[in-house]
């Protein structure tokens, strides 16, 4: 049977756990649909979730249409755990994207389908709660084009909008207008199809037209829009039809090389690792040895596959299929498996903006509070534990105050360990202004280290990260040392971007090239350790010539106030450095776009309540980083300071 792995993705409260729960109930997966209130969902499994209600790790559950089999992939909606959803968008083939009936399309709905049209993952959509008083139907249809993409398509109309007896029909071969409107929609791709439907209607069957909406909708170039409820069931069996129609199954190149992608991590009870990897190619088997990461290998213990709504042993996963995997203790979220090259890496949306230190409340628990952070950085990379061993303080990276919340309480019911954070604070970067270059010679009084090395840096094209090149010889390289020419570069590419994870003011260093122009060594007497000592040295000192500009993360904000409020809210816009665009009026209420330092949101969420008695609604997404300008903000560093090179040496020549 052909496999399609789905993602299910909304903003928080659009119905996509209610979704879910619906679908595995009409496929007989299972006999009673779940409650998000009454936190006894299907995939919803963590005690904080159904406590919260929201979905905060990404889930998977399967089932069966006709000849597919589904594997779903029930993601969070909550802002605060977008990087869930991150690490799902690489492994999915197709996805149904939910949108409130009432709320419309809001914030996270408009993040989330920027990031599926840049993947081009081809996408439904599923507007849920028609059952629901104020569910809307035309106007709906015209915020989707107008916010999100105008190749839509609706797929049937809704009765009892609004009510609890509101049902969605179908169109069908007997709606010309559908027919009419499909075809205007289609012709923008297939001109030969216009052009024949056009000089006779008859001579293109309803049946050729669904095909092409079918191909168009694979290639991500049309999205089919569904209406129905998960609560009362209307819609989902058209739902089900368009998911085994219109989304691509996953190739089945079961007999190719070994390749797949990890994309999440949990422990088991006894503490044990286990992967959620998807096959792309190829077939692994237990108790086979599988090559993973950067050159390691572990051996597979134990492999269950999703089946009926549940993961249950089996002997091997093969193309297409979503497994767990027991045995290869040190494999990481992003690991590549076999073969497979494409990093989960790749950032489809904003990094996190906030950090906070936290601070165990029982000095004890030191200890404990740094092995409970790493478990939970294994399953959350973006939290970016830093450890600050001069001030004995641990730091980690949020997206928000629930992701704090949600954090201290994993951490207390978990692990037993009550904590505090101390002020959230804002995230900053740095970018290279200009250029610089530094050496160190081995043999020079200066250069206690047994290693030659030159490197560059230069501005690199915005949102471009850290690249490295290496421009030496061959016979520069300590190959004695590393296997290849391949695995020396990573190896110093890993040690110039873990340097640059602080630069001149303490903030991360982005949007850079950074190239290695000399290298030597002494052989056999140089070790791998010199290179990676001395190259933070030579790289502070090419940064501090190059300078850099600290960036401060930008928002881009919607904000709806009453009408009658709109004089007192422009003048504290001004002053939190806001840059609206031109209101629009929306009845008795405003409409107002614009961007907005993150430093100042909060602010703004603070005091809008009061301002607007209640009414005044407000959206927030990360944008871009910009120059900052007044008083530049720093942060102390966590490491041994290569910009002070005594200090430097101080710590780090006596392990050499």
């Amino acid at each position: 049977m052909k496999v399609i792995n789905l993602g299910i993705l909304a903003h928080v409260d659009a119905g996509k756990t209610s979704l879910t729960e619906r679908l595995l109930y009409t496929t007989g997966v299972i006999d009673k649909v779940g409650s998000v209130d009454r936190g006894n969902t299907q995939t919803d499994s963590l005690a904080l979730e159904r406590q919260r209600g929201i979905t905060i790790k990404s889930a998977v559950a399967s089932f069966v249409i006709d000849d597919r089999i589904v594997n779903l992939i029930d993601t969070p909606g909550h802002p605060d755990f977008i990087d869930e959803v991150q690490r799902v968008l690489n492994v999915l083939d197709g996805v149904v994207l939910v949108i409130s009936a009432v709320e419309g399309v809001q914030a996270q709905t408009r993040v989330l389908m920027r990031a599926l049209q840049r993947l081009r993952i081809p996408t439904l959509l599923f507007v849920n709660k028609i059952d629901r008083n104020g569910a809307q139907y035309e106007r709906l249809l015209q915020d989707i084009s107008a916010k999100l993409t105008p190749n839509i398509i609706a797929m049937g109309s809704v009765r009892g909008l609004g009510t609890r007896e509101a049902f969605y029909r179908p169109y069908t071969a007997t709606d010309a207008d559908f027919a009419l409107r499909l075809v205007d929609l289609l012709a923008d791709h297939d001109e030969a199809l216009f052009a024949a439907y056009v000089a006779d209607e008859t001579s293109v069957s309803f049946g050729q037209l669904r095909d092409a909406l079918a191909m168009q909708t694979k290639r991500a170039l049309i999205h089919p829009v569904f209406f129905g409820s998960a609560m009362t069931g209307a819609g989902i069996d058209p739902l089900l039809k368009g998911i085994a129609a219109l989304l691509p199954p996953a190739a089945d190149d079961g007999d190719g090389a070994v390749s797949g992608t990890v994309f999440k991590i949990e422990r088991s009870p006894t503490g044990e690792k286990i992967a959620y990897v998807r096959m792309f190619t190829g077939t692994i088997r237990v108790r086979e040895r599988l090559p993973f990461g950067q050159g390691k290998e572990g051996k597979i213990t134990d492999i269950h596959g999703f089946t009926n709504g549940l993961s249950k042993p089996q002997a091997a996963i093969t193309a297409g299929q979503i497994g767990k995997i027991w045995g290869i203790g040190d494999v990481q979220i992003g690991d590549a498996i076999g073969s497979w090259q494409k990093s989960l890496e790749r950032r489809h949306f904003a990094p996190p903006t906030l950090e906070t230190v936290i601070v165990p409340r029982r000095s004890t628990d030191k200890g404990r509070l740094h092995m409970a952070l790493a478990q939970l950085a294994e399953q959350d990379p973006l939290i970016n534990l830093r450890q600050d061993d001069t001030r004995q303080e641990i730091s980690i990276s949020l997206y928000g105050e629930v992701q704090k919340e949600v954090i201290q309480e994993t951490l207390k019911n978990d692990f037993h360990i009550d904590v505090e954070f101390r002020e959230t604070t804002t995230i900053h970067i740095e970018r290279p202004v200009g250029s610089g270059a530094a050496v160190e010679i081995i043999g020079k009084e200066s250069n206690p280290f047994l290693a030659t090395v030159g490197l560059r840096i230069d501005p690199a094209p915005i949102n471009t990260g850290v690249d490295f090149q290496v421009d030496i010889k061959v016979e520069s390289i300590p190959l004695f040392l590393y296997n290849t020419v391949e695995d020396f570069r990573k190896a110093m590419a890993n040690t110039v971007r873990r340097t640059l994870a602080q630069g001149l003011y303490g903030w991360q260093v982005t949007d850079c090239l950074v190239t290695l122009t000399l290298s030597g060594y002494i052989s056999p007497a140089s070790t791998a350790r010199d290179f990676r000592l001395l190259t933070p040295l030579v790289l502070m000192s090419a940064l501090k010539q190059a300078d850099t500009m600290v960036c401060e993360p930008i928002h881009r904000f919607h904000l709806e106030m009453p009408a009658d409020t709109f004089g007192r809210i422009w003048p504290i816009l001004a002053r939190l450095r806001a840059v609206p665009q031109t209101p629009t009026r929306l009845g008795s209420a405003y409409a107002l776009d614009g961007e907005m330092p993150a430093t100042r949101i909060h602010e703004l969420q603070g005091q809008l309540l009061a301002l607007t008695r209640g009414e005044g609604l407000l959206e927030c997404t990360f944008d871009h980083y910009e120059p900052i300008r007044g008083a530049i903000p720093t942060r102390p560093r966590s490491d041994h300071n290569p910009l002070n090179r005594k200090e430097y040496l101080l710590h780090v020549v006596r392990r050499v």
